[in-house]
């Protein structure tokens, strides 16, 4: 029984496939599969049901998974301290985003991080506020960017970034030929079009609409952002969008702001209470803070 016996275990339960397990771990498949035999006949019990047609876990082997997954995250910070030593930023970092910042943050921010940590190699993954949330909790990931929500997780809050919500809406609606900011009371009535669920900007979105008299205009619910300001700018509806977003090339789109107070959205950074690199992940932070800054109220 090894570490790496653990590694391709986790492989298989993630993937629910020996050869892209395999492939993860750099392995064959027959070496993959041999030591997961091995490691079985140690433990004295099957940990795995195979089939030609699916990969299945049994009762012991979910349990042995989940203690694995504990010991590797050990193993991993093993490691990570002992290179911290010499140089906090050494290593890797895997940091999440939420679709409604990533697109729009990433161009900004990453030619920065670049430059001022060469020594660090920075994974990024783009998923929704649950899935982004569960990672994090797993030790999947180091950090994650989304908007500020009520947290009941054992995570630390560091605050980015705040900006606005703004109205867009088609070139051709009558609202666009306001040059001011315009009241809330515009969406009275008005339905408007939101990302699907799953997407904490759509509850956002929901709140400041409701309030104002607005229905969701429910012929359509989007993926993405950029899908739903491709059907603003086709005419289809109107829409609330980011403050980093409406700055985008936006064809046949006018962006109107509105007035004070305006709705806004907390973009923050959320870690583990248990963090192993605390100082790497404050200076990433503070790195993302100042490149946001001439552009964005902080």
């Amino acid at each position: 029984m090894n570490i790496r016996d653990f590694e391709y275990l986790v492989a298989v339960h993630e993937l629910l496939n020996f050869s892209k397990a395999a492939e993860r771990c750099h392995v064959s498949q027959p070496t993959l599969s041999g030591q997961l035999k091995k490691l079985e006949e140690e433990l004295g019990t099957p940990l795995i049901e195979r089939s030609t047609r699916q990969v299945m876990f049994t009762a012991i082997g979910e349990e042995v998974v989940a203690q694995a997954r504990q010991l590797l995250q050990m193993v991993e910070q093993i490691r990570v301290t002992a290179k911290q030593a010499d140089d906090p930023m050494l290593g890797e970092f895997r940091i999440g985003l939420i679709p409604t910042v990533g697109p729009f943050l990433l161009p900004i921010v990453m030619p920065l991080l670049s430059r001022e940590f060469p020594q660090a190699t920075i994974y990024l993954y783009e998923l929704t506020t649950e899935q982004l949330i569960e990672r994090l909790l797993r030790g999947e990931l180091d950090a994650v960017i989304l908007a500020r929500l009520e947290w009941s997780y054992p995570v630390t809050e560091i605050l980015l970034y705040n900006e606005t919500m703004k109205l867009a809406v088609s070139a051709h609606d009558k609202l666009a030929a306001n040059s001011s900011p315009v009241t809330k009371s515009v969406l009275d009535g008005r339905s408007v079009l939101m990302l699907e669920d799953g997407h904490c900007l759509r509850d956002q979105a929901l709140g400041v609409c409701f309030a104002a008299g607005a229905d969701e205009d429910k012929r359509f619910q989007a993926t993405s952002l950029d899908t739903l300001l491709h059907m603003v700018g086709a005419g289809v509806g109107i829409t609330l969008v980011p403050d980093l977003a409406s700055r985008s090339d936006l064809a046949n789109i006018k962006v109107l702001d509105f007035e004070e107070p305006q709705p806004t959205r907390d973009i923050v950074m959320l870690v583990r209470k248990r963090i192993t690199r605390p100082v790497a992940l404050h200076a990433i932070a503070d790195v993302i803070r100042a490149g946001i800054k001439p552009l964005l109220t902080i």
